[in-house]
């Protein structure tokens, strides 16, 4: 089963960290993908750039609205993600602890939805 690991941390806490820090972080991060596709549990992912990057996309009444920023203040902010190949919740909750930037912030784990061809999708709507 296919299960996202989206990766928050407090950009503000993480603009005080050195250029030595971030490439740790960042090789810390390198040999994790690379353990996880070894291991083939390892989908997708990517980090993303800062919240100030981000554009933040409506739609309301058939008319598309678009805002400067995330869409939402929080105290972490969306860093990246990982999409990963696992037998069971717990399985998934296991690998994402191996995600170096959970120790500054937090990693959310959630189960995807497969949409099936036919128009009856598990789980509900899309979202």
């Amino acid at each position: 089963m296919k299960y996202l690991a989206l990766v928050y941390y407090d950009e503000k806490l993480m603009e005080t960290k050195s250029q030595e820090e971030w490439d740790t972080l960042n090789q810390e991060c390198i040999a994790c993908v690379e353990d996880l596709n070894r291991s083939g549990h390892y989908i997708t992912g990517s980090p993303l750039l800062p919240t100030s990057s981000a554009t933040t996309v409506r739609v309301r009444d058939s008319r598309v609205t678009v805002t400067d920023g995330p869409f939402a203040e929080t105290k972490e902010q969306l860093a990246g993600f990982y999409m990963l190949e696992a037998k069971d919740l717990n399985q998934a909750i296991s690998l994402a602890g191996k995600i170096p930037p959970a120790r500054y912030g937090s990693v959310e784990v959630r189960p995807a939805r497969e949409l099936m061809a036919t128009g009856n999708e598990a789980g509900g709507n899309a979202g």
